[in-house]
């Protein structure tokens, strides 16, 4: 009788799903709904107490929300994120404004930078993609100067964006062994991640309001130039495509605000900012 090995659970290959995640960001036009979040970049930007001068990084930055607030607040800013396409709606956007601001392609969880190179470190909901959550948080407080900040936003489980993303789940299955992203909008987690290195750690729930003409609105133009939602009808078998949209206006109408005539949807955020020991 011949023996049955099991072999056991590979761990997950970050860079093969960081390749396919690049897929998905390049692929849409993220700057049509990135440029709508600009008050979170705003806001996050009050919560870290930016002063002019300072040397901040935007990590994951996108079209740039953080990157023009702490502009406009005369940081000395650098702009990070690996999809060169987004980071060149970014460039647009500060040159519009008449803002200083150095550009540069990089990897969240590899960093191109000295240890304590910044003061303050900000980072608005691209982060939370990164498939290896300590690695990510590890490089964050590395590149920050002790005693600096770091400032993160980041959709929590049980908002909007959270239970949207369980039901593209559903339908299109994460990679296996890799952490849920909404994990970053919760306390332990944070703590977990950034607990150990933080001589301080204030969280606070908000909330952005996504403002649409209604739910088949709001579908028409995530499905368009969102990424994660542009992949997933794609993935998708044609014949669940029609599930898909009425698990997500379903989604809509029952978080709508906004009355019969508009869409308003609050979306809950967990804002963090860490102080480093």
């Amino acid at each position: 009788m011949s023996a049955v090995l099991e072999t056991p659970n590979a761990a997950p290959d970050f860079d093969a799903i960081k390749q396919r995640q690049h897929a998905t960001w390049a692929s849409g036009d993220y700057a049509v709904i990135g440029s709508t979040l600009q008050i979170v970049g705003e806001t996050l930007a009050e919560a870290a107490d930016l002063r002019a001068g300072e040397r901040v990084l935007d990590v994951a930055a996108g079209n740039g929300n953080a990157t023009l607030a702490a502009a406009r607040r005369f940081a000395q800013v650098t702009s990070t994120d690996y999809v060169e396409a987004l980071l060149d709606k970014a460039r647009i956007r500060a040159a519009a404004d008449g803002l200083s601001v150095q550009f540069r392609v990089a990897d969240a969880e590899r960093l191109p930078f000295d240890d304590g190179s910044f003061d303050v470190v900000m980072l608005t909901f691209g982060v939370m993609f990164t498939p290896d959550h300590a690695t990510a948080a590890s490089e964050m407080l590395r590149v920050v100067r002790p005693g600096g900040r770091i400032a993160l936003a980041s959709w929590t489980p049980g908002g909007f964006i959270g239970r949207l993303f369980k039901i593209i789940g559903a339908y299109v299955p994460p990679p296996p062994g890799v952490k849920s992203p909404s994990l970053w909008g919760t306390e332990p987690h944070m703590i977990e991640l950034f607990g150990p290195r933080a001589a301080q750690l204030k969280c606070e729930r908000r909330h952005f309001n996504f403002r649409y003409r209604s739910a088949t609105h709001w579908l028409e133009v995530f499905r368009a130039f969102y990424g994660p939602i542009h992949k997933a009808f794609g993935a998708v078998a044609p014949d669940a495509r029609p599930a898909l949209e009425r698990d997500i206006l379903a989604l809509l109408d029952e978080l709508n605000v906004g009355g019969a005539d508009a869409l308003v949807v609050p979306g809950e955020y967990l804002e963090v900012v860490i102080t480093r020991a």
